[in-house]
């Protein structure tokens, strides 16, 4: 009987946060396609769930498959609760599943420290070494763009550099062509505008 209970806390966690209308199918890219409305709608409810869930119920997640961290780790993000930066640096760098990745680093992002960008750079300096692994070097690499751009630092150099790391991992297999770190700055930056949208709807982070 306990072990049937300790299942059903879990479940009840992710039909609450993660599955109500696919929630999880519809965080990150998804959003981009969205109309006005339904993206408003959306990151208002995304704004009041990250303002309802508990740090235990986030752990929950985290604990889980990819669809329950990317959405514990989109609910982190909006809520600023900067407490699972090391959880999801750890994470990221286990890169033990697909599709949560990008999220974590836009979560890091919106941190906006340097103790966040240390985690993004450990990140590449281990997997940009792997140009036979394509995970999400991209994601990690415009993250740490855009919080040198808050910072005023230029820590994205080192990987950027002729023949550096990110030009050995773009030139390895699988093709990687046309790969331009913009681009990444540039979808990073629109997944933690999203955030921040949400935020405003978060009970946490209202005055």
């Amino acid at each position: 009987m306990r072990r049937a209970d300790d299942e059903e806390e879990p479940l009840k966690v992710i039909r609450r946060y993660v599955t109500p209308d696919r929630r999880y199918l519809k965080l990150g890219g998804s959003l981009l396609g969205m109309s006005g409305r339904d993206r408003t709608k959306f990151l208002r409810k995304l704004g009041q769930a990250a303002g309802e869930i508990t740090p235990r119920e986030l752990n929950t997640l985290l604990d889980r498959g990819w669809r329950e961290r990317k959405t514990a780790a989109w609910l982190i993000a909006v809520a600023g609760r900067s407490e699972f930066r090391d959880r999801l640096g750890e994470l990221l760098l286990a890169s033990e599943g697909p599709y949560a990745g990008t999220t974590y680093c836009a979560a890091l992002a919106t941190f906006g420290t340097p103790a966040d960008a240390d985690l993004l750079v450990a990140y590449l300096d281990c997997y940009l070494r792997r140009p036979d692994l394509y995970y999400d070097q991209a994601s990690a690499l415009g993250a740490l763009l855009l919080l040198d751009a808050k910072l005023g630092a230029d820590r994205a150099a080192q990987f950027l550099a002729p023949d550096g790391l990110w030009q050995q991992w773009i030139d390895g297999p699988p093709s990687k062509d046309g790969q331009v770190p913009d681009s990444y700055l540039e979808f990073i930056g629109k997944l933690c505008t999203f955030a921040a949208e949400a935020a405003k709807h978060c009970p946490a982070k209202l005055s």
